[in-house]
C-alpha cells in the first residue's frame, strides 16, 4: 500500500477557537521505502500566530503573509494523499486541524481521503508504556539523527517520522520468498544443471559478525523479545 507520512504546523492549539494550519509537509512511501515525491507548503493563515506556537516553529505572520491560503493548495493536497494510508504522530491534533480547514471550504472531512490512518503516538505508547514518546524521544530510542532539527518544521518532521515508523514496524516486513527465481540453475527443458564444484567459501569477518549481532540486537529491542535465531534460542 502507498503511505503518506504527514505533519502540520499551526497558529495555536485549537481549531475551534480559530487557529489555522500554517505549514503542511508530506512524504510518500511505497513498499516501506521513501519515494522522491513530497508535498510541502507554507500557508497564510490570515491571522496572528500565538507566541507559544511561534516559539515551537518560528513561523511569523510576516513570513507567511505572501504565502498561499489553504483554499489555493487544497486540490494538490487531495491529489497527493487520496487513497493512501496516512501516518501521523498524534493524529488527533493534525486531523482536527485538517478537518476544520476542509469544513471551512464546505468539503467532506480530510480523514475520508485516507484508506487507513495510523497514529504512531498511540502505537508508541503501546510499545513503550510509561516512557516519553515524542518524535524527538523516538528518534533517540531508534538512533535516528535529528541534530539538524532546532525548530519544528512540517516537512522535516514528516521525514523523521517516516524513519521512526519504519523502525517501529520493522518486525512487520514481509518475509515472503516469492521473489526467488526458481528457474535459475535449470536448462531450457527445466532439468537441473550440474552444479560447479569449485565454489569459493568466504567466511564472515569479525566486522561482519559484529554488524550481524548489532542488527539482531536492534530487532530484539524493537520487538521486545529475543529473535528465534539468537544464540540463547539455538543453543542445544
Amino acid at each position: 500500500m502507498r503511505q503518506v507520512i504527514l505533519d502540520t504546523e499551526t497558529t495555536g492549539l485549537n481549531p475551534a477557537t480559530g487557529d489555522r494550519i500554517i505549514e503542511i509537509g508530506c512524504v510518500e512511501m511505497v513498499g516501506r521505502r521513501l519515494t522522491d515525491r513530497t508535498f510541502h507548503y507554507y500557508i497564510n493563515p490570515e491571522r496572528d500566530i500565538d507566541a507559544g506556537a511561534f516559539a515551537v516553529h518560528g513561523l511569523s505572520r510576516e513570513f507567511l503573509s505572501d504565502k498561499p491560503i489553504f483554499a489555493n493548495i487544497v486540490e494538490q493536497l487531495i491529489e497527493f494523499v487520496d487513497g493512501a494510508e496516512i501516518v501521523i504522530h498524534n493524529a488527533a491534533f493534525d486531523l482536527g486541524f485538517l478537518d476544520n480547514e476542509f469544513a471551512l471550504l464546505k468539503r467532506p472531512p480530510f480523514r475520508n481521503l485516507a484508506a487507513k490512518i495510523t497514529d504512531t503516538l498511540l502505537d508508541a505508547r503501546q510499545m513503550f508504556p510509561g516512557k516519553r514518546n515524542s518524535l524527538d524521544a523516538l528518534c533517540e530510542r531508534f538512533s535516528i539523527s535529528n541534530q539538524h532539527r532546532t525548530l519544528h518544521g512540517a516537512l522535516l518532521d514528516a521525514q523523521l517520522l517516516a524513519e521512526v515508523y519504519v523502525s517501529m514496524t520493522r518486525g512487520q516486513e514481509d518475509l515472503s520468498i516469492d521473489l526467488i527465481d526458481y528457474t535459475v540453475g535449470t536448462d531450457a527443458s527445466g532439468h537441473t544443471k550440474a552444479l560447479p564444484t569449485d565454489f569459493k567459501v568466504l567466511a564472515a569477518s569479525e566486522d561482519d559478525l559484529a554488524q550481524h549481532e548489532k542488527i539482531l540486537a536492534e530487532i530484539a529491542k524493537a520487538s521486545k523479545k529475543d529473535s528465534v535465531w539468537s544464540p540463547l534460542n539455538t543453543a542445544s
